[in-house]
């Protein structure tokens, strides 16, 4: 059974900084690509960053690209999303991804097959 564990969010300034992760425990955490999402409220869920098995590729949104930083850690089963000089725009429920087996997760959400529970991050003005 593979769980996916979020922790990091909550109230956080515009321009400050918060640092958010996910735990994986269950199968090989190199046999998962990973990804990061996000829904705020009356919107669809919609794709923050992702990054390949290896980490050797990520992949941002653009409303992202340049402000936050997707990474992950293999000894401590990890991904974490750095996030750098948030927005209000930016808040809402984060939630971290698995694909299995694929290199890289992509982009769209029907990619990944296991998910967190969410973590609320919100951002003031």
């Amino acid at each position: 059974q593979v769980q996916l564990v979020e922790s990091g969010g909550g109230l956080v300034q515009a321009g400050g900084s918060l640092k958010l992760s996910c735990t994986v425990s269950g199968r090989t955490f190199s046999y998962y690509a990973m990804g990061w999402f996000r829904q705020a409220p009356g919107k669809e869920r919609e794709f923050v960053a992702a990054i390949s098995q290896d980490g050797g590729s990520t992949g941002y949104a653009d409303s992202v690209k340049g402000r936050f930083t997707i990474s992950r850690d293999h000894a401590k089963k990890t991904v974490y999303l750095q996030m750098n000089s948030p927005k209000p725009e930016d808040t809402a429920v984060y939630y971290c991804a698995a694909r299995p087996g694929y290199y890289g997760g992509g982009r769209s959400s029907s990619n990944y097959d296991y998910w967190g529970q969410g973590t609320q991050v919100t951002v003031s003005s």
